[in-house]
């Protein structure tokens, strides 16, 4: 909360996103967060946590709602 050390540091993460990740309108990927190649993220999601390669999720905060077989 202080605002001297919000002006002079970072406290920033990356986000790691994999290849063929589709993330719907509106979702929020929160810092440090890992998404796997060809996951799917729902429209409106709160992503706080890694979301593994090959699966749907979605919700507040998002969860794994199943895996993607194709």
């Amino acid at each position: 909360m202080n605002p001297d050390l919000r002006r002079t540091h970072e406290f920033a993460k990356p986000i790691d996103i994999g290849s063929d990740v589709w993330v719907g309108g509106g979702a929020i990927v929160c810092p440090g967060v890992t998404i796997g190649s060809k996951s799917v993220i729902g429209a409106g999601s709160v992503v706080t946590r890694d979301i593994p390669a090959k699966t749907f999720a979605a919700g507040n905060p998002c969860r794994v709602i199943r895996d993607i077989t194709e």
